[in-house]
């Protein structure tokens, strides 16, 4: 799936259909699950070696979803991991490149 992102003043936004698909739920039902954090989201901006990359990491049960992109919205790296019914810890980390 090609993805591209649209720029949102700091962050980016993400059309329903693309992220309903990586987590796995109907598309119609990513923005009431948001507003009731079933899903949640953060968008972390590359520093040093990675400036001008964008990470943004989507979490739903134990499903996490993280998109590198770079200024523009382009998807450059996509990564899911299914954890099953362990339960999904953010991490944080200083870099982009893992």
């Amino acid at each position: 799936m090609k993805m591209e992102l649209e720029r949102n003043g700091e962050g980016f936004s993400i059309d329903a259909s693309s992220l309903g698909e990586l987590l796995k739920v109907p598309p119609s039902r990513i923005l009431a699950m948001m507003r009731g954090n079933e899903i949640t989201s953060v968008c972390e901006r590359g520093e040093g070696e990675h400036e001008g990359q964008y990470r943004l990491t989507f979490l739903y049960k134990g499903l996490r979803v993280q998109l590198t992109v770079d200024e523009s919205g382009k998807v450059t790296r996509r990564s899911v991991i299914d954890l099953g019914d362990r339960p999904v810890a953010e991490s944080r980390s200083a870099g982009l490149g893992r």
